[in-house]
């Protein structure tokens, strides 16, 4: 007997065919990535009178800039959205109060119009002052808004003006608002004092500090930094630890930064479940002048304050960061009728000794970048992490064993040969 099974197949694939027509739009909702938000950056460009100087490339500093931007405008990437801001480009008199108020935004930040951002920096002259510090604050409020990369890119040839609003302070409070914007410096020629100042506003924010001398280096930074800010990255959450666990933040593996005082401690805690392992490190960054000899620890710890692990470095001045991690395995168990075991609660522990002169400002803290993973734990029991094997004291002691059991087959493999030798 034959039996047919055609119209049968017919019949699902129409019914296939009515199902995808009712529910296109959820089906295409369901796999469209989410979208990510466009990465914005401010160019700030010194117009201050001091950038007629001829000597870059035999031009004037202000022409070499107007080259390079041009350059630079010519290859922004189109998912970037950039704008302009100059100081110093409209007051070209000598009362300081209004010279040192003089900042604007010379191109929105936005979606990029080449030919219209082109025009208006060609119509900048060498005019007035150098507040560097109002200006970065204004880029700051330019770029508020959104969960997008930020940066500043800076463009100056020489130091701020307008003394007594330092712009090294400025960065710094800029970084401890915990935006996530970064400042690049790029300085014009510059002389000790400007690329210490410009070297301060980058550090602050963790940003880079460039020296240019010719033209095309200027292009080719810029161009970099602004391909830099259209690259994914991971964003750091901004979190505020606590004076004790009991009152910590409770933190997700991810990237995460805070302000700490000068020698204090904060708290964050983690959960880990049997079969997992905890990975974190912590860098703290010395983002003004400190005293020599500092260090930084990082503790994990119960709930009930026993130590469990710890990393701890230290430093005397010859970097401006400091980073410690620490690894803690947690055994895995066995389910008792099924009942999923619970999550252990740790302790993480940021500590840092670091002082300052008495000249130094201490607020806002130093920044602090804490690194938080939690993965599955070793398998496998010769395993480093499973060993403890940070802890120094497996490792000696195995090695000393090696040591005693080596000896002792030497020596009686050595007896045995001698009492060959004589025999024969």
């Amino acid at each position: 007997m034959i039996i047919r099974r055609r119209p049968a197949a017919r019949i699902c694939v129409l019914l296939a065919v009515l199902v995808a027509g009712l529910f296109p739009t959820g089906i295409a909702a369901a796999d469209e990535p989410v979208a990510k938000e466009s990465p914005k950056v401010e160019l700030v460009l010194d117009v201050s009178g001091s950038m007629r100087a001829r000597d870059i490339d035999g031009k004037s500093r202000m022409a070499a800039a107007k080259q390079a931007f041009n350059e630079v405008l010519d290859a922004v990437p189109e998912e970037v959205r950039l704008g302009i801001r100059t100081l110093g480009a409209d007051y070209p008199g000598d009362d300081r109060k209004r010279g040192c108020k003089d900042t604007r935004q010379l191109y929105p930040v936005g979606p990029l119009d080449r030919t219209e951002a082109k025009a208006a920096v060609a119509t900048l002259a060498p005019t007035g002052w150098t507040p560097i510090g109002p200006a970065l604050l204004g880029a700051a409020k330019d770029l508020e808004g959104g969960d997008a990369t930020r940066r500043i890119v800076l463009i100056t040839d020489g130091e701020d003006t307008c003394a007594p609003l330092d712009p090294c302070e400025v960065a710094r409070e800029i970084a401890a608002k915990g935006i996530h914007l970064v400042i690049d410096t790029l300085g014009l020629v510059p002389d000790a004092k400007t690329r210490a100042q410009l070297s301060c506003i980058a550090e602050a924010t963790g940003g880079t500090y460039t020296s240019v001398q010719h033209t095309d280096e200027l292009s080719d930074r810029v161009s970099q930094l602004v391909d830099r800010a259209a690259d994914p990255v991971v964003t750091p959450v901004a979190t505020r630890g606590a004076g004790q666990c009991a009152d910590a933040p409770r933190l997700e593996p991810g990237l995460y930064t805070d302000r700490e005082k000068f020698g204090e401690h904060r708290w964050y805690r983690v959960d880990v479940l049997p079969g997992q392992e905890l990975r974190a490190s912590v860098s703290v960054g010395a983002d003004r002048a400190v005293n020599k000899d500092y260090g930084v620890l990082l503790r994990a710890v119960t709930v009930h304050g026993r130590e469990i692990v710890r990393g701890s470095e230290a430093g005397d001045g010859r970097t401006d960061l400091i980073s410690t991690g620490l690894r803690y395995p947690k055994a895995e168990l066995e389910d008792a009728d099924g009942v999923k075991p619970a999550a252990e609660t740790v302790c993480l522990q940021v500590s840092n000794s670091f002082s300052a002169p008495p000249a130094v400002k201490t607020e806002p803290g130093l920044p602090v970048e804490l690194t938080v993973d939690v993965v599955d734990a070793p398998g496998a029991a010769f395993d480093v992490a499973a060993f403890g094997l940070g802890r120094g004291w497996w490792l000696l002691g195995v090695l000393v064993v090696a040591g005693f059991v080596a000896g002792l087959l030497w020596g009686w493999v050595s007896r045995w040969r001698i009492a060959v030798w004589r025999t024969n």
